[in-house]
């Protein structure tokens, strides 16, 4: 009987060390090379530039390879950004994760799907660049998108 109960005593610990519960809009593992982007279906590999949208309702957690991804994709699905949503990309400097609306933006880098916007806080930002809001990033990327389709419609 005491055998019993000492197993049953590990049996509880191992459990409830399993459901470790983590606040619904952390940002979830990455896994690089393997987790494909929601809209173009690209492996997730650079390391600068990844985002995640996670749905505060749901706790669903959708992955981008690219800024202009994560933008299209969430108006293309009719998920409004400013509510439930929220975003993380990692900071193009230090690779942590920052909150992709606070975010500072610089629009020159190569990035996964050409969209060029490349994220960092106020600390990590390069000295004498042009700087963007996210809101500034959400309305180029649109813009970037609708010159793209203008193109292949012309051809």
């Amino acid at each position: 009987m005491r055998l019993f109960k000492i197993v049953l005593l590990l049996a509880g610990l191992f459990l409830n060390y399993g459901c470790e519960s983590k606040p619904k809009d952390a940002v979830a593992k990455m896994h690089w090379d393997r987790d494909m982007c929601e809209r173009c279906k690209m492996a997730i590999s650079e390391r600068k530039f990844a985002v995640e949208a996670i749905d505060l309702k749901s706790g669903k957690v959708y992955k981008f390879d690219d800024i202009g991804c994560a933008v299209l994709w969430l108006n293309e699905n009719s998920i409004p950004i400013d509510k439930n949503i929220k975003l993380w990309i990692t900071d193009a400097k230090t690779g942590k994760w920052i909150d992709a609306k606070k975010a500072v933006y610089t629009d020159d880098s190569i990035t996964p799907m050409a969209y060029g916007f490349a994220a960092y806080t106020k600390e990590t930002v390069p000295k004498n660049h042009h700087t963007l809001t996210f809101k500034e990033v959400a309305k180029m990327v649109f813009e970037i998108e609708k010159l793209n389709t203008q193109k292949v419609k012309s051809q």
